[in-house]
Formats: structure tokens, C-alpha cells, sequence
């Protein structure tokens, strides 16, 4: 009997996160992807993508955790495919946009473009499905919400609150300069003139030349969207990840804690955390660490524009990890991950390392169970 699986894929996404999961028993697989990364490494996205048998690109879910550019702008480019052109399909996508912050009381540019390509590409029955059209947001009591995929793993909300939203939207509503936050047709219209976003069929159906350069990245933005970042826990099989998308750990400690009440257990075990924020030391704290049993932790950055991951985030993990001696894995070596590579160290702190062997390549964690 083939067992089943469980694989994350940490893309190349330079300073950004782009995470390929696929699951699924023998030769079966089905997806969900997480962010797009920078527009920088799009191409990284897009050969992944080439790579779908014919028959076989339907994702049962995509995820823009929150719109910093270095998650959002691969899937605003990804998405602006005229719809004929898309080599893939997608059962639902989460992303909280406008709508979803103004139901009660994310930078924004990119968070307006991604709005009105989801509506104009899937329409509105796609997105956010699994929480009827409304928020992704984790209430204020009761049980986290749980969601099972068609034939999958079950995902379990912990991140973000009506509070980080509510906060999300006082910026939103002042980062807009172009158009009115919401109006989604003036959003429209502007993205048809963001030629980094652009094939080489424009987003309208017009002919206009294209720059064949892409533009320079926009440096992302700060706290708050992260603060309004979807995170959560996936189990499929006894296998389990849990995926911090960029949250602040506050949230993600008082949600962990209400889960653990809830399966009246003192620690969340899991295969491996995907770490927040590439390894920011503002994003990885102890009393995070103490509520997780992982022996891997997963970062993706190359170090570039914030220099992430922070030595302090790293040291952080080596010395509060549960298991003893974690594995660190890096999608990248470099100036800022490279100096972990080294034995002495390695045996003075207690650790292991696990770099990418192709660098241009996806980095490649798998697990597998037999039921």
C-alpha cells in the first residue's frame, strides 16, 4: 500500500515567501500555494507551474496571507493572465481584501490589484469560499475554525483577529492615493497600467509596447499587514505543518494556546515550522517556542533588503527548541545563513543545518506515513 504524503516546496523567492504543498498517497497529488513572492522571482513561480502535467493543475486552494509585496506581487502577476492563458485552476483563494475589512468596522495598491483580479478572473463565489465569501479571520472565542479540503488535510485558523484587520484598514484607507479603497473597477483600470505586472497580451485585451524590463521591487510594507497575516496550522495523516505566513507572535501564541485547551495538550507537535516573517527576530519569541514540539524549522529568505534571517531569531531556535537539536533549513546560502555552516559552531550551540543543494531550484522537505 503506497503511503501517504505530505511535501512543501520553499520556491526561490529572494527576500519573499512562495510555498508549493502538495499531498496525496502514491501517485496522487493534489496543491495549495501560499504567496508569490517578490515580481523578482516570479519566474520561479512560473517555471513550477510549466512543470503541472497536462490534466493534473487544479489547486484546491491559494493563500495571500497578507500584501506585503514580497507575498503578493508574484500572484497579482500570476493572476493577470488573461483567464484563456491560465495554466492552472483554483477551488478557492483566500485573501482578505476590503470587502472583508469594512463587514465590520491590507502594501494596499497590490492588495486593491489582487481584489479586482480575483473578482474578474474567478468571481466572487471563489474567494474566500470556504468562510462563505466573508472574512479569514479567527474569532474572538470558541473553537478556531477548522476547514478540510476536498480529500486533504485539514487546516486550522490561527491568524489574524478582527483586531489586526480593523488595524490593517486604517492604513489601507490611507496608503490608496489613486482610487477610492473598494472601488474595484478604478483598481482595474490601474492595474492595466502596472507594466510589471503585464504579459506580453495586455491585462485588457490592448496592445500597448511593453517595457521588456521589470520594475524595481517596492520595498514592503511594515508591521501592521503583518499583523493582519493568515496563518495556520495544516494536518493531513498524522503529518502536520504549521504555516506562520509573516503573524505576529502574540497572535499565534494565544491561538495555539486556545488549540491546545481545546485538545487538552501542553504542546502543539508537528514535522516542521514554516518560521514567520523569514526569520525576523521580532516574529519568533519563547513562549512561541515552548507551545511547539518540531524538529525542523523552515526559512526563506535570501537575505536581501532586511537581511533576514536575524541572528538572534536563529540562536533563538537553537537554544528554546522543545526538540533537541533542531534542524534548521535554509531555501538559500548565503551572507546571512552561510556562517551556520560550520562544525565547530554546530557543536559548541547544538544544531543542524540543511541548505539547498540547487539554488535556483524549489528547496524539497517530504513526509511520509503509512495509516
Amino acid at each position: 500500500m503506497d503511503p501517504y504524503f505530505l511535501q512543501i516546496e520553499m520556491l526561490p523567492a529572494m527576500h519573499g515567501d512562495c510555498l508549493w504543498i502538495e499531498y496525496g498517497r502514491g501517485a496522487v497529488a493534489r496543491r495549495l500555494l501560499i504567496d508569490g513572492g517578490p515580481i523578482g522571482a516570479y519566474a520561479a513561480l512560473q517555471r513550477r507551474m510549466e512543470q503541472l502535467p497536462e490534466g493534473d493543475r487544479l489547486f484546491e486552494l491559494m493563500v495571500l496571507t497578507h500584501v506585503d509585496t514580497d507575498h503578493v506581487d508574484g500572484l497579482v502577476r500570476l493572476f493577470a493572465q488573461p483567464r484563456p492563458a491560465w495554466q492552472f485552476d483554483v477551488r478557492d483563494v483566500w485573501f482578505n481584501g476590503w470587502k472583508h475589512l469594512e463587514q465590520q468596522t491590507l502594501g494596499a495598491n497590490q492588495g486593491e490589484f489582487f481584489s479586482a483580479l480575483i473578482e474578474n478572473r474567478l468571481g466572487a463565489g471563489r474567494w474566500n469560499k470556504a468562510f462563505g465569501g466573508d472574512a479569514v479571520v479567527v474569532p474572538e472565542e470558541g473553537p478556531l475554525p477548522r476547514i478540510t479540503l476536498k480529500n486533504g488535510p485539514t487546516l486550522t485558523l490561527l491568524s489574524p483577529t478582527r483586531a489586526k484587520l480593523d488595524r490593517m484598514r486604517e492604513m489601507w484607507r490611507k496608503t490608496l492615493t489613486r482610487f477610492a479603497p473598494g472601488d474595484l473597477e478604478a483598481a482595474w483600470a490601474a492595474l492595466a497600467t502596472q507594466k510589471k505586472y503585464l504579459t506580453d497580451k495586455t491585462l485588457l485585451g490592448s496592445t500597448p509596447e511593453l517595457d521588456a524590463r521589470l520594475l524595481r521591487q517596492a520595498l514592503p510594507d511594515r508591521a501592521v499587514p503583518n499583523g493582519a497575516s493568515i496563518a495556520f496550522l495544516l494536518e493531513y495523516h498524522g503529518m502536520r505543518l504549521l504555516l506562520l505566513g509573516d503573524a505576529h507572535p502574540g497572535l499565534i501564541v494565544a491561538s495555539l494556546k486556545r488549540l491546545l485547551r481545546e485538545r487538552g495538550q501542553r504542546r502543539l507537535q508537528v514535522d516542521a515550522v514554516k518560521m514567520a516573517h523569514h526569520g525576523s527576530k521580532s516574529n519568533t519569541s519563547d513562549a512561541l517556542l515552548a507551545l511547539i514540539e518540531s524538529p525542523r524549522f523552515l526559512i526563506s529568505s535570501n537575505g536581501a533588503i532586511f537581511g533576514h534571517p536575524d541572528d538572534e531569531a536563529i540562536e533563538r531556535i537553537i537554544v528554546r527548541s522543545v526538540v533537541q537539536p533542531p534542524e534548521l533549513h535554509f531555501n538559500y546560502r548565503s551572507e546571512r545563513t552561510a556562517p551556520w555552516d560550520d562544525d565547530a559552531r554546530r557543536s559548541e550551540l547544538g544544531y543542524r543545518t540543511c541548505y539547498n543543494p540547487q539554488p535556483d531550484a524549489p528547496m524539497v522537505l517530504r513526509m511520509e506515513r503509512t495509516d
